[in-house]
């Protein structure tokens, strides 16, 4: 093939010529999506959702990759029944359904399985022979109080939360209009790709609820390569605009315990009665008292405690919301098997009973260097105005349930990454009065379209063939 002389002394053939062209055309197609991302990023923080909740921003997402052109699964197509972890009550799943129609969807746009809290979107875009990638987005709010005060930009400007108690306080909708921006940028250079891609609209990202269902339904099993990503505070200019590659998770268990004893009057019968309270009370102290382990990382906390009906009643119930992490699987197990321990115990000490009920789960990730390496050497060559972290492949001392895909490609033979994009932030995530700079949405839709070409594109066609004949049979 003849080499052309672009810039420098480096040889470039036909072929590479040709894709630093659809490098250049990503970049520029992004770049006009900047004003549209904004848009939708703005209405999804609006109209927040939490876990299975996520109704609206279903609908949404789903319309847009319709008129895109794409292959759209909802509903028990993307999570298996009897999989999804925490799902809201039939009372709560119906009050949000009521409240969405008040908010810019119909009854038509709600199917039955939308309405049971059957949420998360995914789309396909199938371009022949070759290599299956797979993109993933988390979707889901927080459950909290977003701030309502001029200082606060979204408030000031208008697009500030509507439905009280839920709020967009860790990035996911800018994660969401970054992965519909990267859907139609696909669209703009699919004749340049091959093989399939599938994005992936995560529910229940927060508590670990949505990625097991996701997993159990199969959508993993076939995936050559599996990237996500989340945006990031920039903390230093060694942060640079991409970290390409995350690791060290750690793997956790969330349980909604409930104690169960006997009501009495806490004056005239205090012997009769047992007490749920006292029970909790002793559990979380317990709780806390676990012996760290000597192999890695744990944590143990108990986010809530709602017991007892009045003040001169003996408590008969008790519902504590308890979470506990590991650096690894094994260590996790670890905390779950005390944590259960002491949740029965204590609940024997005040002859009341206990149930655990497990809620969500994550486990431990890392992403596979040959994938993160190739992510940034793609990057430095073809986005060289996008600076590419000091530290390529960072440590994570959170809990992510995208480690639950992670895994599962891996398992097969596939390759993952889970990235960082980095942003200036008004506020840390999970506080109410989070916010980012809007610019990381077009840099997030370029990462991932470029990403996409250099694994999919067709000018790697005939070696991915010879590997795969190879490789899987």
């Amino acid at each position: 093939m003849k080499d052309l002389q672009l810039s420098g002394s480096k040889q470039y053939t036909v072929g590479e010529a040709a894709a630093m062209d659809i490098y250049e055309k990503i970049s520029t197609l992004s770049q006009k999506m900047e004003e549209e991302s904004v848009r939708i990023r703005r209405d999804l923080h609006k109209h927040p959702e939490t876990a299975f909740l996520e109704m609206r921003t279903t609908v949404i997402i789903e319309k847009h990759l319709k008129e895109l052109g794409y292959e759209v699964l909802t509903g028990k197509a993307v999570c298996k029944e009897g999989e999804r972890l925490g799902v809201p009550s039939p009372e709560e799943l119906s009050l949000h359904a009521s409240e969405v129609l008040g908010q810019g969807i119909s009854e038509e746009d709600l199917t039955e399985e939308i309405r049971e809290g059957y949420t998360g979107v995914i789309g396909i875009l199938r371009c022949g022979e070759g290599p299956v990638t797979a993109l993933r987005f988390d979707i889901d709010a927080l459950g909290m109080n977003e701030a309502s005060d001029m200082e606060h930009r979204p408030f000031r400007e208008g697009f500030s939360s509507v439905n009280r108690g839920m709020m967009h306080g860790c990035g996911h909708d800018g994660h969401a209009a970054i992965g519909l921006g990267v859907a139609k940028l696909l669209m703009e250079i699919k004749e340049e790709l091959r093989g399939t891609v599938k994005l992936i609209f995560q529910p229940g990202e927060e508590g670990g609820h949505g990625a097991v269902p996701i997993v159990a339904k199969g959508h993993l099993d076939d995936v050559d390569y599996f990237i996500g990503n989340h945006i990031a505070p920039t903390n230093s200019l060694d942060d640079g605009d991409v970290t390409p590659g995350t690791y060290g998770s750690l793997a956790n268990t969330k349980y909604d315990v409930w104690f169960r004893g006997e009501a009495s009057h806490a004056g005239g019968y205090p012997e009769k009665g047992r007490n749920a309270l006292v029970s909790a009370s002793h559990a979380v102290l317990g709780l806390y008292s676990i012996p760290r382990h000597s192999q890695g990382q744990t944590r143990v906390n108990v986010g809530t405690l709602h017991a007892g009906t009045g003040r001169n009643v003996i408590p008969d119930t008790a519902k504590l919301e308890i979470e506990v992490r590991g650096e690894d699987t094994e260590i996790n197990d670890y905390m779950s098997g005390q944590a259960e321990s002491i949740c029965k115990g204590a609940a024997m000490m005040t002859g009341c009973s206990c149930e655990m009920k497990m809620v969500g789960r994550g486990e431990t990730q890392h992403s596979d260097e040959e994938l993160w390496g190739r992510i940034g050497n793609m990057l430095a060559e073809h986005c060289p105005d996008l600076r590419v972290s000091s530290i390529p492949n960072a440590r994570n001392w959170g809990s992510e349930d995208i480690s639950v895909m992670m895994n599962r490609v891996q398992s097969h033979g596939g390759l993952a990454a889970y990235m960082r994009t980095m942003t200036d932030m008004a506020s840390p995530q999970h506080t109410v009065r989070f916010d980012f700079d809007e610019k990381v949405l077009v840099n997030g839709i370029r990462v991932f379209a470029s990403i996409v070409y250099d694994l999919n594109g067709r000018q790697y066609e005939n070696t991915y063939i010879q590997r795969h004949d190879t490789d899987h049979g």
